[in-house]
């Protein structure tokens, strides 16, 4: 895949969404912003699914600037989109070690390693991940880690859909540039205005419609910055409270 192009539907009143076709690359970062019921997710559902005209928003999602063949949505979603969304559950009863081998045979990675991953997820989760571990027993934060170091290293999707990633308790900073380093396209649904500007641009929900489609600007760099400061002083403090530390 080349780009990934997002064409105009219709919002929950039928009213036309009116916005120039949204083209977005691998290796990019796209946050996606609005109220709660303002269409983020539907969004994400319509990319997921390579929506053809044919969902409740009526939008259309193409390929290298063609539409996917109704026949074919399936599979080409099930090899072009992974998705993390904010419950992250298994239903294998494996250990990480077994199911990273299977999946990396499954993926065709026969040089790629367990460990490997493993090394890369403990890199943005503070609790290590072990690969003797069952599956079921990782915590939320612990899963998506894991995840997420398993469709940088081993999957060949090259979309990614993300829900939410700062609430997984994981350094949401690393995890992403993990991600789009590995020429991952990212689409990010936020409500936190640092995760919004780690993003060149950003799609705003409203009434069930893409409202408005924004590049940061230049201020928007100078506030990221704080934003970023403050988090590195943030993700220290929790580090040091998690390890039982007096923080004054």
């Amino acid at each position: 895949m080349k780009h990934l192009t997002i064409l105009p539907g219709h919002d929950k009143d039928q009213r036309p969404e009116h916005f120039e076709p949204i083209c977005l690359e691998p290796g990019s970062l796209c946050a996606i912003a609005g109220n709660t019921g303002s269409g983020k997710s539907r969004l994400i559902k319509d990319i997921e699914q390579l929506a053809a005209g044919d969902s409740v928003t009526g939008r259309r999602v193409l390929l290298d600037g063609e539409a996917v063949p109704p026949a074919d949505h399936l599979v080409t979603s099930g090899n072009l989109v992974a998705h993390l969304s904010q419950n992250m559950r298994f239903v294998l009863d494996l250990t990480v070690r077994d199911f990273l081998t299977l999946h990396c045979r499954c993926r065709d990675r026969k040089t790629l390693s367990p460990q490997t991953i493993i090394d890369t997820a403990n890199t943005i989760t503070p609790e290590p991940v072990r690969l003797e571990e069952s599956l079921n027993l990782l915590s939320g934060g612990q899963s998506r880690a894991l995840m997420i170091a398993d469709i940088a290293l081993a999957c060949d999707s090259p979309i990614v859909l993300i829900d939410e990633i700062e609430n997984a308790g994981i350094d949401k900073k690393k995890a992403l540039h993990l991600l789009t380093g590995t020429r991952k396209l990212v689409l990010i649904v936020t409500h936190d205005p640092h995760t919004a500007l780690m993003a060149p641009k950003r799609i705003i929900m409203q009434n069930g419609a893409i409202r408005a489609v924004l590049t940061r600007t230049a201020g928007e760099d100078r506030i990221f910055s704080d934003l970023d400061r403050i988090y590195e002083e943030q993700t220290a403090l929790q580090a040091r409270l998690r390890k039982g530390e007096f923080l004054s």
